[in-house]
């Protein structure tokens, strides 16, 4: 019975079986504040030499205590409004410490329990960007896949979100290819890393036009947005880049350059499902981008495939043989799935639209 006097009565009580009154933790309590004043006091050289990193650092040393002494002593949530006034007493110049982000602090290091992922991953992004990651990834996977993105490419927090919102680890690596068998290893792993399937536009917004050459046009009035959904290292070359092959004449739909693979990348767009066929004109366009387009350090020319559906065993039987790397992969504009459930029923499908506007 006299447990459950203390039992935890909101969220962030429940669960730790016994959470004493303020008062009766008085002297444990003075105790713990010192030392955590101490460790503010020792790394504020550090956090000015070195701001983000020892920062972060700080922020997990506080919440691993205070998840220590809750776990211990059965503290409850209220002692973290005490420790925001009393840190913010003792450390005016210093903001960060109110119980929102206290609270914060004691969920980074429940998420994080490995110190040293600590040091090495997160603690090199900004604490805004952690909270992104806080709040939006449930897994830990997930919060270090990101979280080397985030590094690797320099994503801002805002950036990061839309990341994660389009689902962006769970495409990545997804493309149909044939990358193994026409790349050296090392090679073969960035592109498929590089490529994902689908690929999003809806920047594009929901007035989509059917014509190829429309979409082209308009992905490269957007190209920022395009180039962001592409992923990091892609310049953009050309749109319709004009070829010339036996006096005939040939049009690239989009070519872009990347920076790490070192090549070329040809990307043909298609409105309509896969065909086998596409994929030896795709590979005729990587034969004359080798050809009359790349220097000698260049790297083979690789092509993308962008359909709006595919048979996955077909494209690999249609991929078989070929000798340039190809990677194979749907497109989608995907604005109907941030609608509401209630809407979405009376919406009618792509198939319907197309039947519509057939007849």
């Amino acid at each position: 019975m006299e447990n459950r006097k203390h039992m935890g009565k909101n969220k962030d009580d429940a669960i730790f079986p016994v959470a004493p009154a303020l008062s009766e933790m008085s002297g444990s309590y003075t105790q713990f504040i010192e030392d955590i004043k101490s460790q503010i006091q020792n790394r504020r050289l550090s956090v000015v030499m070195n701001a983000n990193s020892s920062l972060i650092c700080l922020y997990w040393t506080i919440g691993k205590a205070i998840l220590e002494k809750q776990r211990e002593e059965g503290w409850g949530a209220k002692v973290i409004d005490r420790m925001a006034k009393d840190l913010k007493d003792a450390f005016p110049e210093m903001s960060g410490f109110s119980p929102r982000n206290i609270k914060y602090m004691r969920k980074f290091a429940e998420c994080w329990p490995d110190y040293e992922i600590v040091q090495q991953v997160v603690a090199q992004i900004p604490w805004r960007t952690n909270l992104k990651l806080l709040d939006k990834v449930d897994t830990q996977e997930g919060r270090v896949w990101y979280a080397q993105k985030v590094i690797e490419n320099g994503w801002s927090s805002n950036v990061l979100e839309f990341q994660i919102q389009s689902g962006l680890m769970e495409r990545s690596g997804r493309s149909v290819n044939n990358f193994t068998a026409t790349l050296p290893p090392a090679t073969s792993d960035m592109a498929n890393e590089v490529f994902k399937d689908p690929y999003l536009f809806d920047f594009l917004g929901t007035d989509m036009p059917r014509r190829e050459v429309e979409i082209e046009r308009q992905l490269t009035e957007h190209i920022q947005n395009f180039l962001l959904e592409l992923g990091q290292g892609f310049a953009f070359v050309g749109r319709q880049v004009h070829m010339e092959v036996g006096n005939q004449d040939f049009y690239i739909d989009l070519l872009f350059y990347h920076l790490k693979l070192r090549c070329y990348v040809v990307i043909e767009l298609k409105t309509c499902d896969f065909e086998p066929g596409f994929i030896g004109q795709l590979n005729m366009y990587q034969n004359v981008v080798d050809d009359l387009l790349c220097h000698p350090d260049d790297k083979p020319t690789i092509g993308l495939l962008l359909v709006k559906g595919k048979n996955q065993t077909v494209v690999e039987y249609s991929l078989a043989g070929y000798q340039k790397p190809i990677g194979v992969a749907e497109w989608k504009n995907q604005l109907a799935r941030a609608l509401p459930d209630e809407l979405k029923s009376s919406l009618p499908s792509i198939e319907e639209i197309e039947k519509e506007l057939d007849r």
